[in-house]
């Protein structure tokens, strides 16, 4: 990463009062971008640089050099762009000066060519978590009912309220109780080939590590997926763990939160006798994903989760990366990196079921990034993505996960999801994850009641506007005040702090959760 300083035309300050800056992320880019959070205006002059001929805004590109009509544009030393029409430099390099390339061919891609040598293993790391009798550890100690269809929800929130006005006082080693609801269960076609998805998710969901083991559905008993299916195997008689509201012994409403009650009260005696113990560092199963980002994503707060996610790795943890939309165009970056052969084939796996399932549907990756992310300053969805997988660190892959699939081996793992914020964060919560660290650029309220979310700012202007909604602000990085490492470091230690619970991130404190979504491909009926 290089640092540009500017320095204003004809004597005058034109530029707002910290030194003009920008950044270039490698030697063979033409393009840098500005740092400055008012951007920079026209005339603005970079000793050995370009004196800009636009006002460029905070984030957003500027030509090193001139880039001729069909010339590439390059950051993070890839093609990000292709010039549609002569850019001169000093320009402003904005979205409709650019086409998107296209992505790398599935079928031409390197395989664990240059799998990264294991870094060296860091021990002594510990948290305080609540251990499971599987042998997983939770980062909460919740009470987390399941449904089988949507129609139960309305009945199940009444429940709830009830639980923790008269119940929850009793247990107080209980965190919370939560119902796992959805907008799924009937007028699905249960059978078709991709309904394996969202009934996969709901099965995992139940077994996160957060809620001790202690699964608890609510059915009607009309519905397509029956809620036996969402008791794991060996778990006992299911009868033990479902609450059916159409069954005869039901005698109105009052009954059927009578039989809620009884069943949630046995299971909270069981998880109030959890308490925290000391673990290593390698039990906890951390997801990272991005939302709201900006072209300061993958300089800032990108690179200090990929650094901390190392650190994670090198003590034995599971690190989840996700979003295929924001994998697909730097897939070239990872397969390479694939710990194996038939890792590799997993990557490729995802990424080519990815696109059938948006060629189906008549998209394709394009439809991503947001306007918001374009504001602040992502082109295209291949710039996006460069920027999306330097979450991912540099570790070896060990693991593909299919979307809704637990995890299973420890390390740096691929969890295939869509992009949405919503529906990442709750295939993540099912394949296993107990805390997870989002990255923003352009922020969003976004929270998961199930599992701590420390949020990570790219600028600094946005951790201090939501100073009350932000948990670590990496945007010192892009003002030289921390580097990567520094940064890493200081995530790596919160993410202990929160897992033991010694801190609370900012949407736990305020109670700011979102609902979960289920992925649902398959039709509806």
């Amino acid at each position: 990463m290089i640092l540009s300083a500017a320095k204003p035309v004809g004597g005058e300050r034109v530029a707002p009062p910290d030194s003009p800056r920008t950044i270039r992320l490698h030697a063979e880019d033409n393009v840098a971008i500005v740092v400055n959070a008012f951007g920079l205006p026209a005339g603005t002059a970079f000793p050995d640089g370009p004196t800009l001929t636009e006002f460029v805004p905070q984030g957003h590109k500027v030509a090193l050099e001139d880039i001729p009509r069909g010339g590439h544009v390059r950051r993070y030393g890839e093609v990000v762009g292709i010039a549609l029409r002569d850019i001169p430099r000093g320009s402003w390099v904005e979205e409709s000066c650019v086409e998107t390339p296209t992505a790398p061919a599935l079928d031409a891609l390197e395989k664990a060519t240059r799998v990264p040598a294991p870094l060296p293993p860091l021990e002594g790391y510990t948290f305080e978590g609540f251990r499971n009798p599987d042998g997983s550890v939770g980062t909460k100690n919740i009470l987390a009912i399941s449904t089988s269809v949507q129609c139960v929800t309305g009945t199940l929130d009444v429940a709830i309220r009830r639980i923790r006005q008269e119940l929850l006082p009793r247990y107080p080693n209980v965190d919370d109780v939560i119902g796992l609801t959805h907008a799924y269960g009937c007028g699905v076609a249960i059978n078709a080939p991709e309904a394996v998805i969202p009934i996969r998710t709901l099965q995992s969901l139940a077994r996160n590590p957060n809620f001790g083991g202690e699964v608890m559905v609510i059915g009607l008993g009309c519905e397509k997926l029956v809620s036996e299916r969402l008791v794991p195997q060996g778990e006992g008689a299911a009868e033990d763990s479902v609450v059916r509201l159409q069954d005869e012994r039901h005698e109105g409403f009052g009954s059927m939160i009578a039989s809620i009650m009884t069943m949630a009260e046995a299971r909270l005696e069981v998880l109030n006798s959890r308490t925290r113990e000391t673990c290593p560092a390698s039990e906890l199963v951390v997801g990272l994903q991005c939302g709201g980002s900006d072209a300061f994503s993958g300089v800032t707060a990108n690179p200090a989760l990929g650094f901390a996610a190392d650190l994670l790795v090198r003590c034995g943890a599971t690190v989840l990366f996700s979003e295929v939309t924001e994998v697909r165009d730097a897939i070239h970056l990872l397969t390479p990196r694939a710990a194996t052969p038939a890792v590799a084939d997993a990557l490729i796996r995802e990424m080519a079921w990815y696109d059938a399932y948006l060629e189906k549907g008549g998209a394709d990756r394009r439809a991503n990034p947001s306007p918001g992310n374009k504001k602040g300053g992502l082109n295209n969805i291949v710039e996006k993505a460069l920027g999306s997988v330097a979450k991912s660190g540099t570790s070896a892959i060990t693991g593909v996960l299919a979307p809704g699939e637990r995890v299973k081996e420890r390390g740096l793992i691929f969890a295939a999801t869509p992009a949405s914020d919503f529906v990442c964060g709750t295939l993540q919560l099912a394949s296993g994850i107990t805390v997870q660290v989002f990255s923003t650029g352009r922020g969003t309220p976004y929270g998961l009641a199930q599992a701590p979310v420390i949020k990570v700012a790219t600028r600094t202007e946005l951790s201090r506007r939501w100073s009350d909604l932000i948990d670590l602000d990496a945007g010192r990085i892009a003002t030289g005040d921390a580097s990567i490492e520094e940064m890493g470091w200081e995530l790596f230690l919160l993410i202990l702090d929160v897992a033991s619970g010694r801190r609370q991130p900012w949407s736990d404190r305020w109670g700011l959760y979102n609902d979960l979504t289920l992925f649902n491909p398959a039709p509806i009926t």
